[in-house]
């Protein structure tokens, strides 16, 4: 498995692939550092193989998210023709109160994308686990001390306008998503540290179990056992505590050799520092998915209001479908990055975050002029009702530049690294788009 040779290669530093070697091979100065060697080559030559190291990373990453996203998707889709209240519901529940703790939960784990890249950069292999541990920590007591959200979701959707039964409802619904609310916490940074590592390819295999699981699961539920919602929702559960177990046991059973020393109390030092860490990296992927939350608890006080937030609900289950792909690439240049810099080679870096920036626009421009086609096509996965799918036609302008502004901002938030100042730079831009958006 590639996987495995990472590992067994990592004696070499991260940034001397097979093409850095030809070059240092073929220029015959030893005076001449890299980045001098390879200023001296073409853009195109530099872009191309800059494509490929992003694209060793993305790739895996992207389908990994896609995957794990379309078990969400399913999920609706299963609820929505269950009836219109059951997919009203089931929005309101994965989309604001799991929406938000998702928002939270990623956005913290996402502190590991840097702190382990570089350390594994640098070679500082023990300290791999050290952080994922910590991560673990914290997270952990964040998930303790957001139960309210969970336990009080009823009156609190209540209290923000929700129709009375799709808020008690989808109180029910959250209630059934407390698993999955600390499976987040540990599921998210086993993820990025094996990211850091270049394991893509195991997290792509555990992710496809466990879409298949959760498709057999679904469809037993609804259709076999006639379950209801509440079923679908411990589908979903289940689902996810596969690709956690998946993951957590290739780790443990040497998977990962030299990061993975085994359980330590170094894991409670630092972790102050470590909480600070873990904000910072929130607070940029928590604006960007609470603007959804916010949109959704918004209409539900219209009138009609299950119509509405129906097709509102399945605008943003496609735009989000579509976002994995520049979450996939927001982790991949925050890895690539992060070795750059752990290897010392900042121009490196630089390009890389260009040619991310790049692809993930062109891609964003390919799914705009999609949605722009097929915008009467778009919600018959998800409902047969004709007022859902008038609605959803309706909105199919406004998605396709939603779709496309959301494909460039992702990637350049995971750009920003961890500098106090480029932190503001990022939450303000969060917070102006998230206004403008609205």
């Amino acid at each position: 498995m590639s996987s495995d040779n990472t590992v067994n290669g990592n004696k070499v530093p991260l940034l001397s692939d097979h093409s850095s070697s030809d070059i240092q091979r073929k220029n015959s100065n030893p005076q001449i550092s890299y980045e001098e060697q390879l200023s001296k080559k073409t853009f195109s030559w530099r872009f191309w193989i800059e494509s490929k190291k992003l694209w060793q990373i993305v790739g895996p990453a992207t389908f990994s998210c896609i995957t794990s996203y379309s078990m969400f998707i399913i999920t609706m889709a299963f609820a929505g023709h269950l009836g219109d209240l059951e997919l009203a519901a089931m929005s309101i529940g994965s989309n604001v109160i799991l929406g938000f703790d998702y928002g939270l939960m990623l956005g913290m784990a996402s502190a590991l994308e840097t702190l382990c890249g570089q350390a594994f950069g640098a070679k500082k292999y023990n300290m791999l686990g050290v952080y994922l541990q910590r991560s673990w920590v914290i997270l952990l007591i964040c998930c303790v001390a957001m139960m309210p959200l969970f336990i009080y979701a009823t009156p609190l959707l209540k209290l923000l306008g929700q129709p009375d039964d799709v808020s008690e409802l989808s109180g029910v619904v959250v209630i059934a998503f407390i698993p999955m609310h600390f499976c987040f916490a540990l599921h998210f940074p086993l993820q990025r540290f094996l990211q850091s590592q270049l394991k893509n390819s195991v997290i792509a295999w555990v992710n496809l179990v466990a879409l298949i699981v959760h498709c057999l699961l679904s469809w037993l539920v609804v259709y076999w056992f006639r379950l209801g919602i509440i079923a679908i929702a411990m589908a979903l559960n289940i689902s996810y505590f596969v690709i956690f177990f998946g993951l957590f046991g290739y780790t443990v059973c040497g998977g990962c050799p030299l990061t993975w020393p085994g359980f330590s109390v170094e894991a409670f030092s630092g972790l102050w520092d470590f909480f600070k860490l873990s904000v910072s990296s929130g607070v940029m992927l928590c604006l960007e998915n609470w603007y959804y939350t916010i949109l959704i608890v918004m209409t539900g006080n219209l009138e009609n209001a299950k119509v509405a937030v129906d097709a509102l609900s399945i605008c943003m289950s496609i735009n989000g479908w579509e976002m994995m792909i520049p979450l996939g690439f927001f982790a991949g240049i925050g890895v690539r990055v992060a070795n750059e810099l752990g290897a010392g080679s900042g121009k490196g870096a630089k390009f890389a975050a260009i040619v991310s920036v790049a692809h993930s626009t062109i891609i964003g421009l390919i799914f705009w002029g999609l949605i722009l086609i097929f915008d009467d096509k778009l919600a018959l996965i998800f409902t047969s009702s004709k007022p859902v799918l008038e609605a959803v036609s309706n909105l199919s302008i406004i998605l396709a530049f939603t779709v496309l502004l959301n494909s460039i901002q992702p990637v350049l938030s995971g750009d920003m690294g961890w500098n106090d100042f480029r932190w503001n730079c990022t939450a303000n831009f969060n917070i102006v788009y998230n206004h403008i958006s609205m």
